[in-house]
């Protein structure tokens, strides 16, 4: 599976099929002890989830409007719309992170690789 073919499709069944890899690969590394990396992973993870939406949006209009939908003032979303960066610089950006937190991807059911091997190891 590729990011990149989640351009045109529902994040919700991308981060479901997602899920699938996530929660192999947990099961794969449970037992390993290094929690920095899962926590880097899960927010690598989320960077590129927002980078979809960035590439799903397409033109500076939509963009725009799609960040006033998550509560921008409009000279925010105009300016951060029209910066000319690309979509993994504009994912990582403050921007995207206010309008798509943590929270927003636990919502849609993102699987976090820290908290699932958190439960294992305390589990055990």
């Amino acid at each position: 599976m590729k990011c990149r073919e989640g351009r045109g499709r529902n994040l919700k069944q991308f981060i479901d099929e997602l899920n699938l890899l996530l929660r192999g690969w947990i099961n794969y590394f449970r037992l390993a002890e290094v929690k920095g990396l899962f926590d880097e992973l899960d927010g690598w993870l989320r960077r590129k989830l927002r980078g979809v939406l960035w590439r799903q949006w397409k033109r500076s209009y939509t963009r725009a409007k799609a960040l006033m939908k998550r509560g921008f003032d409009e000279t925010r979303a105009w300016k951060s719309a029209i910066n000319g960066r690309g979509s993994w610089w504009n994912a990582g950006a403050s921007h995207m992170n206010e309008a798509f937190p943590k929270s927003y991807f636990d919502g849609l059911g993102l699987v976090s690789l820290l908290q699932q091997i958190h439960r294992f190891q305390f589990t055990s």
